[in-house]
């Protein structure tokens, strides 16, 4: 039988990204450790670890006392070995965040974006100035990703329309990857939410969820078998178009705050909600917390009962199990408000779903961008050792 050459070579490719991928969540490990783990050889293990030294991906970060040998060398992944960055696009700001290999979060800024007519100056503009607080040469970031509120074509990666950033159309990608390289991704603001709150919140270990972004804008992010599902053109999600029984069906799609739902639960509806509970003159997210400290218990059930429409048709139609409520207007009612759409969704949906509150801290937007962009990396990364 002819033998592979190419064998020995993919045999060590795979054994060094194994290796990799446990010291990054399992790390810092010993020679011995790491064999165990990955059941190879003491000997073998050894010369993975000494030719991942070699190309200055890990390192000898301790010792750990054993028996009455000498202490053996704990490794780790070396931080600096590679860095991604992860941004978040608004009309009114740009905020970049720079992580090391590990996932750490080195730096992050938040810039102007001026008149937003030249996003591929203003993003180059913002990772540049991320990467001179942290010190590191913009060269050494391997992958980006860029959250939008825009709706991304998932076969070319462009945006496809963007209401709120009409400077973000097609042809950007390309001239951003022209610009800061072939790395460069655009994804959808909720889908990066909804990769954070797998890794970080409430849906870890969950590879079946759904997200319902409620804020100025309503949005869906999708997770089916730990996999996003972003539609055939990338509108997968756009839950602010769901019909609604008893609001006006919209005549023109151009504009976007005239989805039925939209028009249920968005900022206009539920400031005249507000004003009818007597608790006006905020933001939508204020009216929340002043209601749940004031214990305005009517109106946080009107809130619930409007919220639970969209939760009950994403139910019914996905069975995800599990839905997590995020944005604005679901960080501010937490559990409390989690907690009436569930009660307000059974009434109404034989699934019954699990309705909970957004658990991931910080910019989530911004820290599923820095996940999308960890993944990029460590596939290029920790798939050329050899």
């Amino acid at each position: 039988m002819a033998r592979n050459p190419g064998t020995p070579q993919l045999l060590r490719r795979l054994n060094d990204r194994t290796a990799l991928e446990l010291l990054l969540s399992e790390g810092p490990l010993t020679r011995a450790e790491l064999g165990e783990r990955t059941g190879l050889s003491k000997v073998t293990a050894g010369q993975l670890l000494s030719r991942l030294e070699e190309r200055g991906l890990v390192e000898v970060a301790g010792q750990r006392a054993g028996g009455r040998g000498p202490h053996a060398a704990l490794y780790t992944v070396v931080p600096s070995s590679a860095y991604v960055a992860g941004l978040e696009v608004l009309p009114e700001s740009i905020t970049v965040g720079v992580a090391d290999i590990t996932g750490k979060v080195v730096v992050e800024v938040t810039v102007d974006p001026s008149d937003g007519r030249d996003p591929v100056r203003t993003v180059h503009d913002a990772v540049q100035r991320a990467c001179d607080s942290a010190m590191i040469g913009l060269s050494r970031l391997r992958a980006f990703v860029i959250g939008t509120r825009g709706v991304v074509d998932p076969r070319t990666g462009d945006v496809r329309f963007s209401y709120d950033l009409p400077s973000w159309h097609v042809g950007v990608l390309a001239s951003l990857r022209e610009r800061l390289g072939a790395s460069v991704t655009i994804e959808n603001d909720v889908n990066l939410v909804a990769l954070a709150e797998h890794r970080y919140g409430i849906a870890a270990g969950h590879d079946d969820f759904a997200v319902i972004w409620a804020g100025v804008g309503q949005g869906l992010g999708v997770m089916l078998g730990g996999r996003l599902h972003r539609g055939i053109t990338g509108g997968a999600g756009e839950i602010g178009w769901l019909p609604v029984p008893g609001e006006p069906l919209p005549v023109d799609v151009s504009h976007p705050q005239s989805g039925s739902f939209q028009r249920l639960v968005g900022k206009e509806a539920l400031e005249g909600l507000a004003e009818t509970y007597g608790i006006a003159g905020m933001s939508v997210a204020d009216q929340v917390r002043t209601a749940s400290a004031q214990g305005n218990d009517a109106y946080l059930k009107e809130v619930a009962a409007r919220l639970a429409v969209g939760v009950a048709a994403v139910a019914v139609v996905l069975d995800p199990g599990l839905i997590v409520l995020s944005g604005d207007l679901g960080r501010a009612g937490g559990q409390a408000l989690a907690e009436r759409v569930e009660q307000a969704v059974a009434k109404v949906c034989p699934s019954q779903p699990r309705v909970a509150a957004t658990a991931v801290a910080g910019n989530p937007v911004l820290r599923g961008a820095l996940v999308a962009a960890l993944e990029q990396a460590r596939e290029q990364v920790f798939s050329d050792t050899v």
